[in-house]
């Protein structure tokens, strides 16, 4: 199953995975490519990070100049909080402050900042980055973050999965543009989905097969079925399913899909599901099921049932989001569960094309 290395990292509390260079440039490069200023004169929180391991420090202190970034803030959790399962071992940078040579026995986070050549050798670089101990333990709920949140333009960041709707709401409430990483079923999630039907929040998706590669410091589970997979890779956790949840402008979202008429699908789809037998209707709701996003017809004027992959190719432009059909009670945007001849199939995005 899809989630299943998802929600036993939730159940265990070591979602602690960190994100790869790759793949974090990949999603920024959609951003420049659209609008090459969008991080001009601007201060970047990196929350929920660790630049010992994490590499969205390292990518935005590479290109620190290259963006003409006015600040980069990265903050980190303290290792004596993340209530490890396993004898973690951490680094000397992580224990003693070599300044003071005083062991940090106290859970601290630390703080991370860069603005400038601070070394005067001609470059910015890793080597200008200034760090200090935070007051408190790092977490982002924190009044210490908060303040930080405040001061920033642009958070980015791949927060822990089992706090993302905590995350979500922390950065609207400072009414922030954001780039962060999450599990595609967030997109019903009642506090998330209305988000996204009033185009607040949108998708992303940059990793290949819909699937990220994440390291961790922590002890990787052999028990996943993960490891038994052909997709297995020594040294990092698969999780499907993941996303990039944005506000940033990119010109994926702008692209309409290409779509056939409704007879054309029913004489030409790839899907024996649809060809030659046509589309079926829910029992409980007046809309038009449609399985695949590749079979949307261009021609049917009412409301079809999608899957939640479709918004990794949902243009604005093109189409309106009606609602979403889960439990028929998640939210007020939860108009029914889908059934097909008494059968419940799996959760929908319910949408319908925009007039011209």
């Amino acid at each position: 199953m899809a989630n299943t290395n998802l929600g036993k990292a939730k159940s265990a509390k070591n979602d602690e995975f960190y994100t790869q260079y790759t793949d974090i440039q990949n999603e920024i490069n959609a951003y420049i490519d659209y609008n090459p200023d969008v991080f001009k004169d601007k201060t970047i929180l990196l929350p929920c990070d660790d630049p010992e391991w994490s590499n969205f420090t390292k990518f935005f202190v590479n290109n620190f100049e290259r963006y003409g970034l006015k600040k980069l803030i990265s903050t980190s959790y303290a290792y004596n909080s993340k209530k490890v399962s396993f004898d973690y071992q951490p680094t000397l940078f992580e224990t003693i402050d070599p300044r003071f040579e005083i062991e940090t026995s106290k859970a601290r986070g630390k703080i991370f900042t860069l603005t400038k050549d601070e070394n005067n050798d001609g470059k910015i670089d890793e080597k200008d980055l200034k760090w200090n101990y935070l007051a408190g333990d790092g977490d982002f709920r924190s009044d210490e973050i908060k303040k930080l949140r405040d001061e920033a333009d642009i958070i980015i960041t791949n927060p822990p999965f089992s706090l993302f709707r905590e995350f979500v709401a922390w950065i609207f409430d400072a009414k922030k543009s954001f780039a962060i990483i999450g599990n595609m079923n967030a997109i019903t999630y009642k506090e998330i989905f209305p988000l996204i039907k009033n185009n607040q929040m949108w998708l992303d998706n940059p990793f290949v097969r819909g699937a990220g590669y994440f390291t961790s410091p922590l002890e990787l589970d052999k028990t996943l079925s993960y490891f038994n997979s052909h997709d297995y890779r020594e040294g990092f956790i698969r999780v499907p399913g993941v996303r990039w949840f944005t506000n940033l402008e990119h010109g994926k979202r702008h692209q309409p899909l290409k779509l056939m008429t409704e007879s054309d699908n029913i004489k030409f789809s790839r899907h024996k599901e649809i060809k030659d037998i046509g589309y079926q209707h829910y029992d409980n709701y007046n809309a038009m099921e449609v399985p695949f996003t590749d079979a949307i017809p261009s021609d049917y004027n009412g409301i079809m049932g999608v899957p939640i992959s479709f918004m990794d190719k949902y243009c604005p432009e093109q189409f309106e989001i009606v609602g979403v059909a889960n439990h028929g009670k998640d939210n007020e945007y939860d108009l029914f569960t889908p059934s097909i001849n008494e059968k419940t199939i799996f959760k929908r995005i319910l949408i319908r094309h925009k007039e011209n």
